[in-house]
Parts: structure tokens; sequence; C-alpha cells
């Protein structure tokens, strides 16, 4: 057997999330259908990390064990001519054996990006949430400068948490702006359900001046979801990187 590592892109509009449901339709379907197509193997993908329905990956990390004799090299292309144009097989390699994609990733970063433009880019309404609001920036980065470090994130973290601890660190938060255009980007050691998209929501707030950046600071204590501002949209959302210690 080998463990072969991938790396992935994918448009997420069409699909129910990354990890396969009874419903059908996610990513991980597409996937080890292509896989079993290509190899005749019956395979069990594992991801960094799961994204919702309407989330997009620029370079989501899976791995998978195969008995196949195909050339790692060879993969990509091979998968390529099998899958559909919005999911894309950027690059892959062998692992050792007992390589996890999700239990070895060391530091993920995600983009939340939004259009600030008066009327919207048509180009980019399925990746930016469309804000045609005149938005406190200045403001909205002292907020963020909150978030870095290590923290219980519990009141940035959905009710359907499952997770025992919401103890997360955040190595890195900024927001970069442009011509009609902010990105938020978010990396640290792990994330909770839907924390990126819940720590956005309250951003956009105190850029609306709801909030101030010190009310971030007490939101952050308090540990109740009901403190944060609203789960901004999915399909402003991409899994941008995941990094490993290799």
């Amino acid at each position: 057997m080998r463990n072969i590592r991938m790396t992935i892109s994918y448009e997420g509009t069409a699909y129910y999330g990354f990890q396969t449901q009874p419903k059908g339709n996610t990513v991980q379907d597409v996937l080890e259908e292509a896989i079993r197509v290509l190899s005749g193997e019956e395979v069990s993908i594992t991801a960094s990390g799961r994204t919702d329905a309407g989330v997009h990956a620029r370079a989501q990390a899976i791995n998978f064990r195969t008995a196949s004799p195909i050339p790692v090299e060879r993969w990509a292309l091979a998968l390529n001519s099998r899958l559909p144009d919005d999911i894309i097989v950027l690059q892959a390699d062998e692992v050792p054996l007992d390589f996890h994609a999700s239990y070895h990733a060391k530091r993920k970063t995600y983009r939340y990006g939004i259009d600030t433009s008066k009327f919207g880019d048509v180009f980019e309404r399925k990746h930016r949430l469309h804000i045609p609001l005149p938005l406190r920036l200045e403001e909205m980065r002292r907020a963020i400068a909150h978030l870095k470090g290590t923290h219980d994130f519990t009141s940035f973290a959905s009710t359907r948490s499952t997770k025992s601890s919401h103890v997360r660190t955040i190595l890195d938060a900024r927001i970069e702006s442009g011509e009609g255009k902010l990105d938020i980007f978010l990396t640290g050691d792990g994330f909770l359900y839907n924390m990126v998209r819940i720590i956005v929501g309250t951003l956009l707030w105190v850029g609306e001046g709801k909030l101030t950046a010190e009310d971030v600071k007490r939101i952050l204590k308090a540990r109740k979801r009901a403190e944060a501002g609203p789960t901004a949209m999915a399909h402003g959302l991409t899994l941008w990187e995941v990094q490993y210690d290799d």
C-alpha cells in the first residue's frame, strides 16, 4: 500500500460541502468516484478539514491509501481528465503510511472575500460577499488584532460545535484592501465550526459601526455565541492554504 497526498482546488458553489453525506453531491464523492474509475479501487479520502456547502478551496490537502501501481507523478494529470472543471488536482506526492491530512496539519489559512463596489463585480459574485456600504476599515483592523494569540473562541463558534475544547491559536489575522475589494485572512492551528464566518460577520458589524474594536475584545472574553455578530454567508469563504512540517 502507498499513501498519496494531493493538493486540490475546487469551486464549491455546486456542492453540498466537501465531506460525503447521504444526499451526495459533495467534493469527496466526486473525487472518490474519479479515483475508482481510474484505479478500480474504492478508497476513502481524508481531508485537512471539511468545508461547508458553497465554500471554496484554493489549496485543500487530502490523502488516501492505494495499492495502484500508477506512478505518483501521473496521478494529477490522470485524475484531472476524469474530474469536472470545478475540481482540479494541483499536485500529488507519496507520504509515509501514517500521514494524516487533518491530524498532521500545522496551520491553515482562510480568506474571506468582500466586494465593496457599488453594484458588485459580476465575475466575483460567487466568491465575494457584496457589501455596497462604506466600512470603517481601520476600526476593523484594530478589532481583528484582538483575535491574535491563543484564546477560547466559544463566542465565535457555532452552538452546534462538538469539540471538547474551543481554545485555538490565531497566528496571523489581517485585512487587505484594494479597489472595490476587501480580503480578510486568518491563519491558525485549527478552526471551529463556522468560526471564520462568525468572525467575519462580527468584523462587518464593526465596519458598519454597530460594534467597536473594544467590543470584539469583550465578546472574545464573554465566551457566549450570542454576543458575537452573524455568520457571514458561505460563498465568500475560501480555504487558502494548509501547511505541514515538510
